[in-house]
């Protein structure tokens, strides 16, 4: 498999040779598949695997795990905008209610009904100010678990290739007693 053969994925970042989004746990994959297909070495668990391709394949896995990250980054800083206008309209909610008590209070011949009114109005922008609030921890707690999925899953695909490759070196480099040894013909 070539170089540009990589790149067939969907949900992840732009591949620098053929344009095409790839998910880095498809990159891992990629990668796993590639040590498996490779050619075996006569009489050994060894294989070839061409070093300049997977050198290649890794340093493009490498530059595509920060665009995950930058993605996090920027899912943060959407929430903190949520979270500020949330804050922001509450305030504003709050203030205007608060005005309107105060309003409502000056008036001499409806002080009563203006400040059942004026607690009315503060207890509604409070209540919608807290429903604001709910509804951007609701939506940020999800954007935060579908990434945090994600990453998980992405560290137990490098755990499995990292450890699948260990394996590899150890079985390449187990020496047997003497009598397990090919005979030198």
């Amino acid at each position: 498999m070539g170089i540009a053969a990589w790149g067939v994925g969907g949900r992840g970042t732009m591949s620098n040779v053929t344009g095409v989004f790839v998910d880095p746990l498809d990159r891992i994959d990629e990668v796993i598949a590639l040590v498996e297909a490779a050619r075996s070495m006569p009489m050994s668990r060894n294989c070839i695997v061409d070093r300049g391709e997977m050198i290649a394949i890794l340093d493009q896995l490498r530059s595509e795990l920060p665009a995950e990250m930058r993605r996090a980054s920027a899912l943060l800083d959407e929430r903190d905008k949520i979270l500020d206008a949330g804050k922001r309209e509450a305030d504003r909610i709050i203030g205007h209610a608060e005005d309107e008590h105060a309003r409502l209070v000056s008036m001499n011949e409806i002080t009563v009904s203006a400040e059942h009114e004026g607690a009315r109005l503060v207890a509604d922008a409070r209540a919608e100010a807290q429903r604001l609030r709910d509804e951007v921890d609701d939506y940020v707690d999800t954007a935060l678990a579908n990434f945090e999925q994600f990453l998980t899953r992405s560290l137990a695909s490098i755990e499995r290739g990292r450890d699948k490759m260990h394996a590899l070196r150890e079985i390449g480099s187990f020496v047997g007693d003497e009598d397990e040894r090919p005979l030198p013909f």
